[in-house]
C-alpha cells in the first residue's frame, strides 16, 4: 500500500538480506512494502519501496508435521506446487496464483478464496511470522508449531493489515491433506431469493461441503447457485447425489470444466476489462438490500454468503452505495485509489497497536 509523500523517496529497494530491508526502513520516512502488486498496489514516486519479491524460497518445510514456513516474496504457486507434491494444500485457498500472488501480500490483503468455506481463512492457518516494525526492528511473533499459546498473537493481527502494521519477511503456515477429487453442483435460480432461502439448508448440512456461491451476472435476474465438494474419489458421487438431493436439482461438473469454474473464481476473470473488484464482508440476511442497488453490476456471493465480490469501474459509485448500507469495502486489483470504501467504524484498539508498532505512521493510516 502506499501514502503520498514526496518523490525523492521513491527508489525501489530490492534485497534478500533482512538486515538491509530494517535499515532501509530506519532510514525512511514513509514505505511501502511490494510483492507482486497482484492486489493492493504501490504507487509510483510515493514512498521508499520495499521490492520483496527477491525475499523468496521455502525456509523450513515439514510434511510428517504439516507445517511451512517460506519468505513472504515467495510465489504462492511455487508454495502449492511443493505441498501438492506431498498430497497437501493451502486450504484457505488463496487468491491470483496464477498471476504471481506472494505470500506476503496474500497475508496482508486477508485474500482467501471460496474455499474458505469449508476450513476457514488464513487466519486460522497461519501460526509463525517475522516483521519489521515501524523502527525497523525485526520482530517475531508465533512459532513453528501448532500448538503455540505464548505472547500476543501477532501472526493474526497481520492478517488483512495492508502493510499498514510492518513489513512481513516469512510466515509459518499449518496445511492440510489435499482432496483427492471435486465435484461441483450447479443450480439456477430464476430468483435472487430463491437461492438465498437454500442457503440454511447447505450450511447447516452434514456434507462436509468445500465450497458455496452464488454467481449474479450484471443484467440478467436469473443467478447460479454452486456447491463445490471434495474428499475421495471412491465416495464423491454419492455425496454429490446428496447434494443434489438437497437442493431439488442441478448439474454436477467434475474435471476440468469444474477446475474451470473455480479458477475463475480465484483469478477473477469473470470480471469485466478494466473494472476492480471490490470485497465486501456481510452476513446472507444484508444481501437483498445490498444486491437491490447493484443491479448493472456482475457481482458474487461467496463463502456461504458472507462475502460479496463487486465488479466495479467507478469506485465512487460504490463507496457512496455501500454508506448507505452501512457496509464496509475494499478495493483490491491493482487499484492506486484509496482502497477502503463505504462505512467506516471507530477502532480504538487498532489504532493503539498502530501507535505501538508504527510510532512514526512511515506505513501509512489504517
Amino acid at each position: 500500500m502506499s501514502e503520498k509523500t514526496d518523490a525523492h523517496e521513491a527508489t525501489p529497494v530490492a534485497t534478500q538480506d533482512v538486515s538491509a530491508l530494517c535499515e532501509a526502513v530506519r532510514c525512511a520516512s514513509r514505505v511501502c512494502a511490494r510483492g507482486a502488486s497482484t492486489k493492493l498496489p504501490c504507487a509510483e514516486g510515493t514512498a521508499t519501496v520495499l521490492d520483496l519479491t527477491k525475499l523468496s524460497g521455502v525456509i523450513d518445510y515439514q510434511p510428517t508435521e504439516f507445517v511451512i514456513q517460506v519468505w513472504a516474496g515467495t510465489p504462492v504457486r511455487a508454495v502449492q506446487m511443493l505441498l501438492a507434491e506431498h498430497g497437501q494444500y493451502l486450504p484457505f485457498d488463496p487468491l491470483l496464483i496464477e498471476q504471481g500472488a506472494t505470500i506476503g501480500g496474500t497475508v496482508a490483503a486477508n485474500a482467501n478464496g471460496p474455499e474458505r468455506y469449508r476450513y476457514g481463512g488464513v487466519r486460522d492457518f497461519i501460526i509463525g511470522v517475522h516483521f519489521i516494525d515501524g523502527e525497523g526492528h525485526h520482530l517475531a511473533g508465533g512459532g513453528k508449531v501448532v500448538k503455540n499459546a505464548a505472547g500476543f498473537d501477532f501472526p493474526k493481527l497481520l492478517v488483512g493489515s495492508r502493510g499498514r502494521l510492518g513489513v512481513i519477511t516469512d510466515v509459518t503456515f499449518k496445511v492440510f491433506p489435499k482432496p483427492e477429487a471435486y465435484a461441483t453442483l450447479r443450480l439456477t435460480c430464476a430468483h435472487l431469493a430463491e437461492a438465498l432461502n437454500m442457503l440454511p439448508k447447505l450450511t447447516n448440512c452434514p456434507y462436509d461441503l468445500n465450497a458455496v456461491d452464488v454467481v449474479a451476472e450484471a443484467e440478467r435476474e436469473c443467478v447460479e447457485l454452486r456447491v463445490r465438494v471434495g474428499g475421495l474419489r471412491g465416495g464423491l458421487a454419492a455425496r454429490m447425489d446428496r447434494v443434489r438431493a438437497l437442493v431439488g436439482g442441478g448439474e454436477i461438473v467434475s474435471g476440468e470444466d469444474e477446475e474451470t469454474l473455480w479458477r475463475e473464481a480465484r483469478e477473477f476473470t469473470w470480471l469485466p476489462k478494466g473494472a476492480c473488484v471490490v470485497k465486501v464482508p456481510l452476513t446472507p440476511a444484508r444481501i437483498p438490500a445490498l444486491d437491490a442497488q447493484l443491479r448493472g453490476y456482475a457481482r458474487r456471493y461467496s463463502v456461504g454468503g458472507t462475502v460479496a465480490w463487486i465488479a466495479a469501474e467507478d469506485i465512487g459509485a460504490i463507496d457512496a452505495l455501500l454508506r448507505a448500507q452501512d457496509l464496509p469495502g475494499l478495493v483490491m486489483l491493482r487499484s492506486l485509489q484509496e482502497p477502503r470504501i463505504g462505512a467506516r467504524l471507530p477502532n480504538p484498539f487498532a489504532e493503539r497497536v498502530k501507535a505501538a508498532l508504527d510510532p512514526h505512521n512511515k506505513f501509512g493510516d489504517l
